[in-house]
């Protein structure tokens, strides 16, 4: 309240000095204009000062590391070793290869840590402070599924959007509401708000398809699977249907996140063309140059349709990286020294697939 008054008086000290010498009692109309312009003048100073916050928070060690701490305290934290050292490697690979074509990540590299939620959720905060739900480990079962869903929520921190959501979903009433009825400095009211509304931010559609799309990038800098990238959201639809609404956490709103079908078609398309439009998984069959290769068994936890999108995710680096001598090895098919696929018992033999390998790889010459 101190705050607002003190706004209040600078405001209005402002507009007297500016007042003709003519003007003595306001009438009542001037006097609902000047409560008008105070009231906005006063909503925009507070605004522009919860800006201010939101970049300190955002840009500062200070600022990322009491978020940081602030978020921990209020979500809790899952200290799971084996859990933990995986998001560790998986964090690690991910800034390593975000750092091949953006090296600002190597001055603010992300702030991670494990809630016990049990959605299939993650979310990146002001900061490059993440939070990642146990759940996430418990739907995807590779280490390459987890990379692709927090390479897309470093994305998002990445380019931005987080701070510019935030800016969005902060509302001036909220703000004010806030800095009237807490005696804390403006600062603790701020990085308050910034807690409670971590999975809430406002993230539009195209920044979403944005994410994704960089996530892809950034998996094809590493040493995961693109196959994954697809494999994500089949193990996504494959539980919980195409329907979004069935989804729990914001990471899944129907308002402002592309559909499941829609991000595993775009994974599908992203391969194929990562690929020199080589490889292209239709119906859980793998075609090379529009030739029918394989449809891998089901094996393990992985679904026929899964292992088809790991097999041409192998299939689309060893052609975009110019691969052609084809080989059995200890009964894995290799394209030079990419793995492509070790068969299972219900798959056909390794040499019968190196052969149709051998037959499918070289492009068809078209005529003109």
């Amino acid at each position: 309240m101190k705050l607002k008054k003190s706004i209040a008086k600078l405001l209005v000290s402002a507009m007297i000095t500016t007042l003709p010498v003519f003007a003595a009692v306001p009438s009542h109309a001037d006097a609902n204009l000047l409560s008008t312009v105070l009231n906005v003048g006063i909503a925009g100073y507070q605004m522009s000062q919860v800006n201010k916050e939101i970049d300190k928070i955002n840009n500062t060690e200070e600022g990322r590391q009491s978020l940081f701490n602030d978020m921990k305290s209020k979500q809790g934290v899952n200290n799971d070793p084996t859990l933990n050292n995986r998001l560790d490697g998986i964090m690690t690979n991910l800034h390593n290869a975000i750092a091949v074509s953006d090296s600002s990540i190597n001055e603010k590299p992300f702030l991670y840590f494990i809630n016990p939620q049990n959605d299939f959720n993650a979310a990146c905060s002001l900061g490059h402070v993440m939070t990642v739900n146990t759940g996430i480990f418990e739907l995807l079962r590779t280490d390459d599924e987890v990379a692709v869903v927090l390479g897309h929520e470093m994305a998002h921190g990445q380019k931005d959007h987080v701070v510019k959501g935030f800016k969005k979903q902060i509302p001036v009433v909220l703000a004010a509401t806030a800095i009237a009825s807490n005696t804390n400095t403006l600062g603790t009211v701020v990085t308050g708000l910034v807690v409670d509304y971590t999975t809430k931010v406002k993230i539009t559609k195209p920044m979403e398809w944005e994410a994704d799309n960089y996530a892809f990038d950034y998996i094809s800098d590493s040493s995961y699977n693109l196959g994954a990238c697809a494999a994500v959201w089949q193990r996504v639809i494959d539980k919980y249907s195409s329907q979004q609404d069935r989804m729990s956490g914001d990471i899944f709103s129907v308002s402002d996140h592309p559909s499941h079908d829609e991000r595993l078609k775009n994974y599908i398309e992203k391969l194929k063309k990562y690929s020199n439009d080589a490889i292209d998984v239709k119906d859980s069959t793998v075609y090379i140059y529009d030739k029918e290769f394989i449809s891998p068994a089901a094996a393990g936890e992985m679904t026929n349709k899964i292992r088809s999108y790991y097999l041409a995710g192998n299939l689309a680096r060893a052609f975009h990286n110019g691969e052609t001598e084809v080989s059995v090895n200890y009964g894995t098919v290799y394209m030079g020294n990419q793995p492509i696929i070790t068969p299972t018992a219900d798959d056909e033999s390794a040499d019968a697939i190196a052969e149709k390998l051998n037959t499918l790889k070289v492009k068809p010459v078209t005529k003109e």
